[in-house]
């Protein structure tokens, strides 16, 4: 044996997207239900683990053996998840060292693909395409079901519970394996560039290791910003008598009602009304602004993706940008946003959508998304940092260069957005 193919079905009660694979997989209710395989491009087996079945001895050597290449379409879920799985069975610390695994996905990358499997075999045209049934049959034995009185209060559904969507999940499983087959197959005129593979090898020991977390402190961010906002959002509940006072709707029609009229609601704008108004209304502006704050969100993104060694994992995407190639943050990071309604939420990254505000450290600003221009030198002026030729507004119609505004001392203008809830 010289390659192994591998895709896995697995459960877990922690949420994938939210927290990454290294904290899902570190639940101890994760549990790998089916493995799927191929051996050096051959017909594709598969092992019903959640019915019993176990992993063959030449197998699990297989994936332990770093002379033997292993791939996968976003290796990094699979070689984590059996890291995790093999350290259990053999009841003992087991490093998959990313050198003898290959990543189709970042291969795909590398040509300006989609960065998922449906959608390379989908523009690739593959034979074999994969199944639209997978949705559903995940969502059904991947993740805990709500306990009710027609599923006898089970929280998790088993094969037995449902054997003929089992036995299509077993489908799904093993044609995952065919479309990754069929996706080296036809581009494997063009590999991995030695080069980028030993950086998408350091990429996977990097986020292996992760990053400490202060969780004494983490834990005591997020109860202080819990005692204030009780506080907080209480004082506004008996000043304005608003069902919600974090509502933008109901508070601009507070406001209307004692002859405010807002446009917006952003940190910038209400900290100019507080300065223009009195009274009840100045006191609502203040504890609008005290309830806008989002920096513990922050704390909370770690609180919920710190695993049991008190490190965070897996927060870089290899070629997470498939065109420029640059490290992105993983999919499912949590950016917090303002929504066209007005609403502060944490949106997976992969979700956050143009009209969503990002919040650039003092106000909800406007974004167009990056783009990549080689690594540069950057300054400082006025609050921005960028490259010399970045430009910048010095009114609200002049244009400079960042580089020139500092060289005069011109200050940046910083104009209200209008759109802004």
């Amino acid at each position: 044996m010289k390659l192994l193919s591998i895709d896995i079905e697995t459960f877990s009660d922690i949420d994938l997207r939210k927290c990454g694979v290294y904290r899902y997989t570190d639940s101890p209710n994760f549990d790998i239900l089916l493995f799927a395989y191929s051996i050096d491009e051959g017909p594709v087996e598969l092992i019903d683990l959640a019915s019993g079945e176990e992993l063959p001895k030449e197998i699990t050597l297989a994936i332990l053996c770093e002379d033997i290449i292993k791939t996968a379409f976003n290796a990094n879920f699979e070689r984590v998840a059996l890291m995790r799985y093999l350290s259990r069975m053999l009841k003992k610390d087991i490093y998959l060292d990313p050198s003898s695994w290959r990543c189709s996905e970042v291969q795909a990358a590398l040509l300006g693909l989609p960065l998922h499997l449906e959608g390379v075999g989908r523009v690739l045209r593959l034979d074999a395409q994969k199944m639209s049934e997978g949705k559903s049959l995940i969502r059904y034995f991947c993740l805990p079901c709500k306990a009710t009185a027609a599923n006898g209060g089970r929280t998790r559904n088993l094969p037995e519970h449902a054997p003929d969507k089992w036995k299509l999940f077993k489908e799904y499983n093993i044609r995952d394996v065919e479309v990754e087959l069929g996706i080296r197959k036809k581009i494997k005129d063009y590999q991995v560039p030695e080069s980028e593979q030993r950086l998408y090898e350091l990429d996977q020991r990097i986020n292996d290791l992760g990053i400490k977390a202060d969780m004494a402190l983490v834990d005591e961010a997020i109860s202080c910003d819990r005692q204030f906002t009780v506080v907080a959002t209480e004082k506004a509940y008996g000043l304005t008598g608003l069902e919600n006072p974090n509502s933008v709707s109901q508070l601009k029609d507070w406001l209307s009602e004692r002859g405010v009229e807002v446009e917006s609601l952003s940190k910038k704008n209400v900290k100019e009304l507080v300065d223009e108004t009195d009274g009840e209304v100045k006191e609502a502006l203040k504890l609008r602004l005290l309830m806008a704050k989002t920096s513990v969100r922050k704390y909370e993104a770690i609180e919920r993706a710190v695993c049991s060694d008190g490190r965070v994992h897996g927060l870089f995407q290899f070629y997470g940008a498939n065109r420029s190639g640059r490290w992105c943050l993983a999919e499912g990071t949590p950016v917090t946003v303002k929504t066209p309604e007005g609403d502060v939420v944490d949106k997976p990254i992969e979700d956050v959508s143009l009209t969503d505000l990002v919040f650039d450290g003092d106000d909800w600003v406007h974004h167009d998304g990056v783009a990549y221009s080689g690594n540069k030198d950057v300054i400082e002026w006025d609050g921005i940092t960028a490259t010399p030729e970045h430009i910048v507004f010095i009114t609200s119609k002049e244009k400079t260069s960042l580089g020139e505004a500092k060289e005069r001392g011109l200050p940046i203008w910083k104009g209200n957005l209008k759109s802004t809830k």
